[in-house]
This record gives structure tokens, sequence and C-alpha cells, in this order.
């Protein structure tokens, strides 16, 4: 199996990446009844992605297995201002997301650009890390403690009918 790693504009693979975002909120809506459907706001979000690839240095990198495109991933920086209250201060990556279609799961592909675009980003000075994920995304929660993640905050959420 030969995995190809390319750096790849969003705006210009845009059906590929947003086909890649529509199974990756069917999984989440799965996983949380409160995300959103794709077709409510695929525009929308895929305009703030490749704005946020544009204009805060965003890195979109597609895993191709022999040719095929398997799943991507996705970060940008993010300025921190001096209202933080942690010790950083500095330029951070923000991972907003990332999918691996399910023929492709189970092969370290998604560990594979996770270390790309970590690495891509150290280089240019990085040295904070974020992300979310679902607290019942099991897989995803133990890959990124594993990659030496660990959780700092818990968001609590009240919903109000």
């Amino acid at each position: 199996m030969e995995i190809d790693i390319k750096e790849i504009k969003i705006s210009e693979h845009y059906s590929q990446i947003a086909g890649f975002m529509h199974e990756l909120h069917k999984h989440e809506h799965q996983l949380f009844e409160k995300t959103a459907d794709w077709s409510d706001i695929e525009q929308r979000y895929m305009r703030h992605i490749i704005s946020m690839q544009e204009e805060s240095d965003g890195v979109c990198v597609v895993a191709y297995i022999n040719g095929v495109a398997a799943g991507f991933i996705f970060g940008y920086v993010q300025e921190q201002d001096d209202s933080r209250i942690e010790i950083y201060e500095g330029k951070e990556l923000y991972v907003s997301d990332g999918y691996i279609a399910e023929t492709f799961r189970r092969m370290g592909i998604y560990r594979k650009l996770n270390d790309y675009l970590e690495q891509l980003f150290i280089k240019n000075g990085v040295r904070r890390i974020t992300r979310f994920t679902l607290v019942n995304n099991v897989r995803m929660r133990q890959l990124l403690e594993e990659e030496g993640y660990i959780v700092t905050r818990l968001l609590y959420e009240k919903w109000i009918d």
C-alpha cells in the first residue's frame, strides 16, 4: 500500500473536501444528535475553512492510496491575544477537521496525516496545538492521548428548548 500525502488548496478541491466533510458530519451526527445537517451548513462552513486557509496560514492535507483520496486533515494558525490565562503566548495550531473514509480506516492513515500537519507547523514555530473532539468519540480520544495530547478543559452545555 502506497500512501501519498499532498497539501492541497481547498478552493481548488472543493467537491472532494466537501464530500469528506459531509461524511464527517454524518459520523458526528451519530455521536451527537445536535450536529447540524451538512446540507444546512455546507456553504457557510466551506467558506469558513477556505477563508482560514487563505487568511490564517491554513493547511489541508490529503492522503491518497494508490491514487484514491482516502482522507484529509485541516488546521490553521490562531494568534493568541493578551487575554489568555495560559503561560503560552504565540501562534497556535488549531486542528479543526479530519476524516478517513471507512474503507481506509485502521491503516494508520489519520496518524500519518496528523504527524505531517504537526511537523509542518512545528517547523514554523508553533508550540501549542489544540483541537476538539466529541466526548463519546472514543477512538479519536484514544488516538490523541497516544499522540501526547491531554485533556485540559471540558465543555459543558445546557440546551434550552
